[in-house]
């Protein structure tokens, strides 16, 4: 982690919640046919996966969407941002009153230390994989339709997977 993300974490107004067990990033056994690289999300099992080139992945723990908001299908990471502002959707703020219109860059931040945003052709889907600021939530199906991921652990991702790959959701 760079100096400034060690910062901001230290000073997270948030419990510091660490995922124990199946949730904590581990490096399990693969044995599917994508290409190293490759990011695929399990939204019934709460996983993200990052394929590795010797029959490996990395699993890390994930908060999913609600049913019928969540992102399925095929994308690439259009874009890749550290410490990202967010704008809620219109959408969003009909279905969560009392939003702010727009949320600068931190740990008090939903979209959390790193964010992939997740494109098909040249369309952004609004869909992303960033951090959180509710690490509490993982491995449950609550957020707007985004993949949520500790901060530590989409931190290591961001640094693993450049613009580009491709990202399944299951």
């Amino acid at each position: 982690m760079k100096p400034r993300d060690k910062q901001l974490l230290a000073n997270a107004p948030y419990a510091k919640v660490k995922p124990e067990g199946q949730y904590a990033r581990h490096i399990v056994e693969y044995k599917g046919t994508e290409k190293p690289g490759t990011v695929i999300v399990d939204t019934d099992k709460k996983f993200l996966y990052l394929v590795q080139a010797d029959g490996t992945a990395i699993r890390y723990g994930v908060t999913v969407g609600e049913e019928g908001l969540a992102f399925h299908g095929t994308a690439k990471v259009g874009r890749k941002a550290e410490w990202p502002s967010w704008t809620p959707t219109p959408e969003i703020h009909q279905r969560i009153a009392g939003l702010p219109s727009y949320v600068g860059p931190g740990p008090h931040n939903p979209m959390g230390a790193r964010a992939l945003y997740l494109y098909q052709g040249s369309k952004d889907t609004l869909f992303r994989i960033h951090g959180t600021n509710q690490p509490e939530y993982l491995g449950q199906a609550i957020s707007s339709g985004c993949i949520r991921m500790l901060n530590e652990d989409v931190i290591d991702l961001y640094n693993r997977v450049p613009t580009g790959a491709t990202v399944v959701v299951l």
